[in-house]
This record gives structure tokens, sequence and C-alpha cells, in this order.
């Protein structure tokens, strides 16, 4: 069984329910049981914090991942996963900017946090990068996503 709480200290006002569905498509695809993770929805001011302490850049983000484990081999029965800090303001200016729904913006940024905690990570060059992005197209078409 897969568990992750969502944070809105924030109180955004819009519901997000829909994210349950969409990130058990994302575990289930991923082979990935016994998880325990959250997401944190921040404002821009908060997120911009946490991207210049952590990654040293001075600018709001969409989402940054921070993983408690970053090595498969430490997996405990339960696997504690950490934390995904999503920004709804930068989420919906995205969403705006692309010509798609908020619904798509937010699952689309949730499975990619989600994805670099699972040890994914497009910086490390186009192969690596191509094979996160088409796991999320993936998983957001299993769960009729679309833009």
């Amino acid at each position: 069984m897969n568990e992750f709480i969502i944070n809105n200290e924030y109180g955004y006002d819009k519901e997000y329910k829909y994210l349950d569905e969409v990130l058990n498509i994302a575990l289930e695809y991923e082979h990935v049981t016994n998880a325990f993770f959250s997401i944190i929805f921040v404002s821009e001011e908060q997120i911009k914090k946490l991207n210049y302490q952590y990654r040293g850049k001075d600018t709001v983000t969409d989402v940054i991942s921070f993983a408690f484990l970053d090595n498969e081999e430490n997996y405990d029965p339960i696997k504690l996963l950490g934390d995904i800090y999503i920004c709804i303001p930068k989420m919906i200016y995205q969403a705006q900017s692309y010509g798609h729904s908020e619904k798509r913006e937010l699952s689309f940024l949730a499975v990619h946090g989600l994805l670099h905690l699972l040890g994914y990570d497009h910086t490390l060059g186009d192969k690596e990068e191509q094979e996160m992005f088409q796991k999320q197209a993936e998983i957001l078409q299993i769960a009729n996503i679309t833009r």
C-alpha cells in the first residue's frame, strides 16, 4: 500500500483530489509499493527560498523534490521517498502559458516530482531526460489527463 499526504498550508482553495489517482497510477507504473511521501503546496516566495537554499538559484521554480533515499539498496519494507514542493501560483501561470488545464499542469508537476524521488534525473543528459519525459507522458495518458 502506498500513502502520501498533501500539505496545503497556504490555503489554496481548489480541490486537487484527482492527484490521488494520478500518483497511484504513477506508483503502479513504476512498480512501487509500500511507499510514503508528501506533496507540499507553497507560495512563490517559499519555493524561491528553497530553490536558492538548496540549488543556489535565486528564482521561482515550479517543483522541487527532496529524496530521502537516493540509493534503492537502502529501502526498507516501507519506502520513505521524500517531499515534493509545488508552487501553485507558478503552476497556474504555466497552465495558462502552455494553453492547457491546471489539472494537466499540476498532474505533470506531481508526477515529475515523484519520478525525481524515485531516482530519475533529467539533468544528467539527453537520454535520461527523454526517458523521464516519456514516462511522464505515458503515466498522464494512462490517467487520461490531456492538454
